[in-house]
């Protein structure tokens, strides 16, 4: 009898054991559950620091896009005072060469006419003396 008490006791024993370990997993299985479920909260909710940092960042992210910006306008606005600086130069040459070349088609054309002339008053004088002849 002590050896089926003793077998009864071993069954006992292996019962109990594999309800222990039934109830560790299930422990186990709310356990992480419950971390899971802990985690997802956290992420939902960032801690505060974390939103201060968030905050700072974007602060710092925009002056920097402001800074560079403002650069971005200086160079532009160098740029285009460089630009009419150069227009400017380049307008003064052209209405020199203009200048100079009016002055060149007026002293042409002074000289055209005056060849003109000389040869109209040559034909008259011409005229004049053939004129004189002829009678």
């Amino acid at each position: 009898m002590t050896e089926n008490r003793h077998g009864v006791d071993a069954q006992r024993v292996i019962a109990q054991s594999v309800v222990a370990q039934r109830v560790a997993h299930g422990f186990a299985a709310i356990g992480l559950s419950l971390a899971l479920m802990i985690a997802a909260r956290a992420a939902d909710d960032p801690p505060a620091d974390v939103t201060a940092t968030v905050t700072a960042q974007a602060k710092a992210v925009g002056t920097a896009v402001k800074r560079d910006a403002k650069a971005v306008a200086d160079a532009a606005k160098e740029g285009a005072q460089q630009v009419a600086v150069a227009a400017k130069e380049v307008a003064h040459d052209v209405a020199v060469a203009t200048k100079q070349g009016a002055e060149e088609v007026a002293a042409a054309a002074k000289q055209s006419a005056e060849k003109a002339k000389a040869a109209v008053d040559k034909d008259k004088a011409d005229k004049t003396k053939a004129g004189d002849k002829a009678p």
